[in-house]
């Protein structure tokens, strides 16, 4: 997860590959602020955050990260990530459970693997050091981290999409994902559960998907309301208490997203960012790029290049 990255309100991308959907991200930032915006996605994420203070918001929950901490990230889930401190480190990897299915329909598949698919059964929402399944977790996430990395290596390149055709990476993951899910059903950490969509959520993602979509084209507070059916007014506050910010303020920081990622794999001008990233005022984008990144457009390139 890169902070210079898009992210969606429901991701596009494929963690790793159709035929093996693994990828591990490495993040450190150095400055404090929002750097994953709300989104979800069908797979299961593990997030390790091993140095930094976090804010971690997950189905509109808000859970402080002030010290070493593992979480779960359900299929399904809206979360996203605010960095508070400088100098924090976080890891994670996202995968399908789809990856651990074997053609006999065995008793972990039917009580396990299937119910997490289908949204009957979660894991836990977070486990910390004083907990005694802790550091075999920890342990076993570093041993995939590491094989990934040693095993690629080799390739000459580190590439979550490499490792669709090593058969030796995908035999270690496979076999460390099972021993994170044995220690967790050691501890009868696994718990079932209703698949009750929350309404607020729910009205929540479909904004979000039309920010998203629209983004480039102008956004009217009436618009978003009435993809929720809700007054101006009320909508306005609904979003703020969920979201932490005005739906303008979202909108901002979401364009000037997909304008870092613009300024970094692309060669347009700082004009045609500006009006693909939907700002008709140059002026307007240049104020909200510095007071989002504080530096302007051209020494953010500079600097990424």
């Amino acid at each position: 997860m890169n902070n210079s990255q898009p992210v969606t309100l429901k991701e596009i991308r494929t963690h790793g590959t159709k035929l093996f959907p693994f990828a591990i991200y490495h993040t450190y930032f150095t400055r404090k602020g929002t750097f994953i915006m709300p989104h979800w996605h069908d797979e299961v994420e593990i997030l390790y955050f091993s140095k930094g203070n976090f804010q971690l918001e997950i189905n509109m929950e808000k859970f402080q990260v002030n010290s070493e901490s593992i979480y779960f990230i359900n299929p399904g889930e809206l979360h996203s990530i605010t960095m508070e401190t400088d100098d924090c480190y976080e890891d994670a990897m996202v995968f399908s459970p789809e990856i651990l299915n074997f053609d006999s329909y065995d008793t972990v598949q039917i009580q396990l693997i299937r119910p997490i698919q289908k949204g009957c059964m979660a894991f836990p929402r977070c486990i910390f050091p004083d907990h005694p399944a802790f550091t075999a977790i920890r342990n076993t996430f570093m041993d995939i981290i590491n094989s990934f990395e040693y095993i690629l290596s080799k390739e000459f390149f580190l590439s979550n999409s490499a490792i669709a055709d090593n058969l030796t990476a995908q035999l270690y993951i496979k076999s460390y994902l099972m021993r994170i899910f044995a220690i967790l059903s050691s501890y009868k950490l696994f718990t079932s559960t209703e698949k009750n969509s929350d309404k607020h959520i729910e009205d929540i993602k479909m904004v979000l998907a039309y920010i998203k979509d629209n983004y480039r084209e102008k956004i009217y507070i009436s618009d978003l309301a009435e993809q929720v059916s809700l007054n101006e007014q009320y909508f306005c506050r609904f979003f703020k208490k969920v979201m932490g910010r005005s739906p303008i303020e979202y909108v901002n920081e979401y364009r000037i997203k997909q304008s870092l990622r613009l300024l970094e794999d692309t060669n347009l001008s700082v004009v045609e960012v500006c009006l693909e990233c939907g700002y008709n005022n140059l002026g307007n984008f240049l104020r909200e790029f510095k007071k989002h990144t504080g530096t302007t457009p051209l020494q953010y390139r500079k600097k990424k290049s």
